[in-house]
């Protein structure tokens, strides 16, 4: 395959809102060793993109400065050492960053087949989720068939892949969301009970069941001392983000008195065995789930490559359910 020298990208200007994204030409990267290049056709758009863009959320050391954390395409050159790709094969993969242009490297164990049944605008949808859900939920989170889980922002992309995942895996799955459409979202997707927190309280529903085995929280800030309080004895809190806020006043004395466990995790800085083994395990335990279509991505809507400020406006806006994706 014969490769330009340049690419349409689109970069982060400055620190700032959804506008300092620019459309800009840079060099086309060349995969180094255990490497990949994939030349995008849909790359999704997630919350750590937005947070980059603020100035929160810096790439780790060696990835590229653009945002855009996964995506699906061709793989369009290989690096030294690579031996499961080669050039033509369509792939979704998790990047370390350089998903907002027409070429992105990435490790080639973060690359995954697209599953059967879907094209490369769905499976553009997959890594940063699945990745993120199973290796909080299920590995760290530790999730069991029959357990009460609670999944807040239930119809964000997240949200949407957390409900799937953990109703195929045989849990009572609860989720919070902010209107009765998004409620009926996560309601078709097998959550057993959808609640609209702006007019409910979680901790109340869920004392009534018993209490959360698992809870998934990206809010932090004010929902954490509630999360504690929602929590069955022995229960186990995840945290993967804090759109909150991350300090709040919390006694401790409920967590030793329940034995309950408080975690968290973020997925971009973890080494790239660690990713290699997600990608393994996604393989093997999800992707069947995906076609069985017990777990398929939730799409919201599609933009340019160049209307990605457009599209960041909108995920921040929070007025959409499912997923957000770039057309390269």
């Amino acid at each position: 395959m014969s490769l330009p020298e340049t690419m349409r990208a689109v970069e982060i200007s400055r620190p700032g809102a959804p506008d300092v994204l620019r459309p800009c030409t840079v060099p086309v990267p060349v995969p180094g060793h255990g490497q990949i290049l994939i030349r995008i056709a849909y790359a999704g758009v997630n919350r750590p993109d937005a947070l980059q863009r603020a100035g929160a959320y810096a790439p780790p050391p060696g990835a590229s400065p653009l945002p855009g954390l996964e995506a699906a395409g061709t793989v369009a050159a290989v690096g030294p050492g690579v031996e499961r790709w080669t050039v033509g094969d369509e792939v979704c993969a998790l990047l370390p960053g350089g998903g907002y242009a027409e070429y992105a490297v990435t490790p080639a164990g973060h690359a995954l087949p697209i599953p059967e049944g879907l094209g490369l605008r769905e499976a553009a949808c997959l890594p940063e989720t699945c990745f993120t859900v199973w290796s909080n939920v299920v590995l760290r989170g530790g999730l069991l068939a029959g357990e009460r889980f609670l999944v807040h922002g239930g119809s964000s992309g997240i949200g949407t892949t957390a409900i799937q995942m953990a109703t195929a895996l045989g849990a009572r799955v609860f989720a919070t969301a902010g209107s009765e459409e998004k409620c009926a979202a996560c309601r078709g997707l097998g959550a057993e009970r959808a609640i609209n927190y702006r007019e409910e309280d979680f901790v109340a529903v869920l004392k009534t069941e018993g209490g959360a085995d698992l809870i998934l929280d990206m809010v932090g800030g004010s929902y954490l001392p509630r999360n504690v309080k929602a929590l069955a004895t022995e229960g186990r809190l995840v945290q993967i983000a804090f759109l909150e806020g991350t300090r709040i006043e919390l006694n401790f004395a409920e967590v030793m008195m329940r034995r309950l466990t408080i975690t968290g995790s973020t997925l971009r800085p973890q080494s790239d065995l660690a990713k290699d083994r997600y990608a393994r395990d996604l393989e093997t335990h999800v992707w069947p789930m995906v076609v069985r279509g017990a777990l398929r991505p939730v799409m919201d809507s599609e933009f340019p490559l160049e209307e990605a400020a457009q599209a960041h406006a909108r995920m921040e806006g929070s007025s959409h359910v499912g997923k957000i994706v770039l057309k390269v």
